[in-house]
């Protein structure tokens, strides 16, 4: 039997980390995830941007990189962008779950900030979100968030036990699971994936594959934009360096786990906040 734990016998060179890899990121056309697909590119990777709008992905990096469609709430689509991924680029080392989403419609969000902004005038009015979530909205953010991290995680890992080679697996998480200052369904899931991130870290060891999370804060990104002003303004003060991250900024650290200078890191977390939460 292979022994898949023994150490990396070389670096590649500065900056090139990541020579020779296929590396997939979900969730790759905007934000933190065409960061992501920029930076392993620059380290050396081939990838495949995987997303809803296949076209937009595609036109984050241009060939030999690849853009796929693929809905992470459907098994059928994660499934079938994972065949196309190994007949494109020849199956996967490296696979960013980026793909997620902090709020959807039924959720009860739209009268949290109703609420939030009333406390203004009225300091006792309540800020609820649980007793407004429906099932719909609850379970759309879950099945995204969580759900479809699963789902592309056994993917990634019958196309690596296939080919009987060992990866890198990094979840985006949040530090809004810790903290909890978040959309409830959304602080939930994140939850769940630094749960799932752990337990397949135990899983897969044995095969040579190391599973990671980068908990990112408050980061200038897509899911932030329709967020008021005023809670944007609050959210970056709360922070040590009173500012957002820039999507580069998370990028980096994926990077870093993604290559053979975090051989010896499964299981592990690396924050990325400004000090707002210290966990």
């Amino acid at each position: 039997m292979t022994n898949h734990s023994q150490r990396p016998e070389g670096r590649h060179p500065e900056g090139r980390r990541l020579d020779g890899k296929r590396a997939v990121v979900t969730g790759g056309a905007q934000g933190i995830g065409a960061a992501i697909a920029r930076r392993l590119a620059a380290e050396g990777a081939v990838v495949a941007l995987l997303d809803l709008d296949a076209e937009r992905a595609g036109a984050v990096l241009g060939a030999p990189h690849v853009g796929i469609a693929c809905n992470v709430s459907s098994t059928a689509s994660v499934d079938t962008a994972f065949a196309r991924v190994a007949s494109a680029i020849g199956g996967v080392d490296i696979l960013v779950n980026n793909a997620g989403i902090g709020s959807a419609p039924g959720d009860g969000m739209d009268k949290y900030y109703a609420a939030q902004a009333a406390q203004a005038n009225d300091p006792a009015t309540p800020v609820d979100q649980t007793i407004h979530c429906e099932d719909q909205g609850w379970a759309r953010v879950l099945d995204v968030t969580l759900n479809g991290a699963f789902r592309c995680t056994r993917a990634a890992v019958r196309l690596m036990a296939e080919q009987g080679i060992g990866g890198s697996i990094i979840n985006i998480g949040s530090t809004a699971a810790l903290a909890g200052n978040g959309p409830i369904p959304y602080c939930t899931a994140k939850a769940a994936v630094l749960g799932m991130t752990r337990a397949q870290a135990v899983e897969l060891a044995p095969r040579g594959i190391r599973v990671n999370a980068v908990n990112p804060g408050a980061t200038e990104t897509p899911i932030y934009a329709p967020l008021p002003q005023e809670i944007k303004d609050k959210v970056a003060a709360d922070s040590l360096l009173k500012r957002l991250a820039t999507p580069d900024e998370v990028a980096g650290a994926v990077a870093f786990l993604a290559s053979d200078d975090a051989s010896y890191a499964t299981g592990s977390t690396v924050t990325v906040n400004g000090g707002a939460y210290f966990s």
